[in-house]
This record gives C-alpha cells, structure tokens and sequence, in this order.
C-alpha cells in the first residue's frame, strides 16, 4: 500500500489577488491559509474545508455532486476563484467545499506540471520541465 503524500500548500483568495495586482489592495490584506495537504491523485477537483472558505471569505458559486472511495455521494458547495500556489507555481481553480483537511486533486497537479514521486513520498516538478510548468494544448 502506498503512503500518504502530503505537499505544502499555499491558498489564496483570487479576488484579493487581482485587487492587488491592480493597486486596489495592500499586499498585507491577501486573505491566504496555509497547509500541508494531502494529495489525492484519484479526485480530479481539490477540496478545502468549511473553516477555510471562511478564513479567506470565499464565495460560494454553487453546488456539485462529490462521489466518495466508497462510492457515496452528497451535493457540496464549489468555491468561486482560490488561487492554489505549490511550490512556487501558482493556478486558478474552484474547489469543493468539504471534510476537514485540504485535498489537492489531480487538475491543480496537471495545471502545474507536478508529479507525485510514490517512492519517495513526495510532489516533484515534472523533469521535462523543471524550470516552471508547460501546459499541453492542441
């Protein structure tokens, strides 16, 4: 069985992000939560939990059916725009609103380029592009 791969996380409400980049809010006012996270590589979306949607006041935009492992599933609510930065790379995404630890799913980890490293337990920048992630686009 192969252990839990957890990678340090950085969340940011993306509202605060573009007031900021346009001059319209102090860097210091970035609502941003941070976190050692699991890596989940069988969800697609990430999941952050109900107090850390309120820690950074993040809109609720709506609601989408989540299926669990065991193959329950429940109606959960889905973010407006976080900003998910990993190691030093940083991508736009809405997540699921549910559990009680955050959860980086397999499109914030395609987003960035990343790979997890199961026989070292670790998130790695993907070797053909070391530098900064390349995204694949036909």
């Amino acid at each position: 069985m192969m252990g839990e791969v957890r990678v340090k996380v950085k969340i940011v409400n993306a509202w605060d992000d573009a007031l900021f980049r346009r001059g319209q809010l102090p860097k210091k006012d970035i609502r941003v939560y941070e976190a050692e996270a699991l890596v989940d590589t069988g969800a697609v979306r990430s999941v952050i939990p109900a107090h850390v949607v309120e820690k950074l006041e993040l809109e609720i935009r709506g609601s989408r059916v989540a299926e669990y492992a065991d193959g329950r599933k429940d109606t959960v609510d889905v973010t407006g725009p976080v900003l998910f930065d990993l190691m030093g790379r940083d991508t736009m995404e809405e997540a699921l609103v549910l559990g009680d630890e955050v959860l980086v799913g397999q499109a914030v980890l395609e987003k960035l380029d990343l790979l997890v490293d199961c026989t070292n337990q670790r998130v790695i920048p993907n070797p053909a592009h070391p530098d900064q992630p390349v995204s694949k686009v036909k």
